[in-house]
């Protein structure tokens, strides 16, 4: 190996870790965390989904709520625990109370509606943004659900008789029916930890 090309091995070898030490390495973008908690929501609600559409085979509508009562914050709780980040879901008009949107969650909630409103697209709306919580810093990242049409047998304008009765056995506080297909359901919501500010 030639002298010049071992000159410039040491420099990049020396270099590097004097980069690393002082803060100057590449830390991870915010397009980059956002495409790293779009993918787990899609991990998530794909794991969610195939819950629901084997309790929806095997006992119905009522069997989905009990399933979703049980499954969902599960879920949320292992990918949570597998990533370190708080993975969770939220709306406006809760069917849960454990999902009661911060107020970060509730302005971008609001801001999905106004978007809808003006025509935009709910299934393509996301926001994300790195913020500062108690002394943290935090990024965090939301991603529109729209009611589709298998969401309209529980959370629809007429939802049976038997199945309001089961939703009101696991959810007395349940806030999360006359939905609209196309309307903003709720979303998923991410936040990655950052370190102290």
């Amino acid at each position: 190996m030639g002298r010049g090309r071992l000159s410039l091995l040491c420099v990049a070898f020396c270099i590097t870790p004097l980069l690393i030490m002082s803060g100057h390495a590449a830390e991870t973008t915010e397009i980059e965390r956002a495409a790293q908690s779009r993918m787990l929501v899609q991990d998530f609600a794909k794991t969610l989904k195939g819950e629901l559409v084997k309790a929806m085979k095997s006992g119905g509508p009522a069997a989905a709520v009990s399933v979703c009562h049980a499954a969902a914050p599960e879920i949320a709780a292992a990918k949570s625990a597998a990533t370190g980040w708080r993975v969770a879901r939220t709306a406006l008009k809760l069917r849960n109370p454990k999902n009661a949107p911060d107020d970060w969650e509730r302005a971008a909630l609001e801001a999905f509606l106004a978007k809808a409103e003006q025509g935009a697209d709910l299934s393509k709306l996301e926001h994300y943004e790195t913020v500062s919580q108690g002394g943290k810093r935090m990024f965090r990242y939301m991603k529109a659900i729209p009611v589709g049409k298998p969401c309209l047998i529980c959370h629809g304008p007429a939802v049976k008789p038997e199945l309001v009765q089961s939703i009101k056995e696991h959810y007395p506080d349940d806030k999360a029916t006359g939905f609209k297909l196309g309307e903003l359901r709720g979303a998923f919501t991410i936040t990655q930890p950052l370190g102290r500010d």
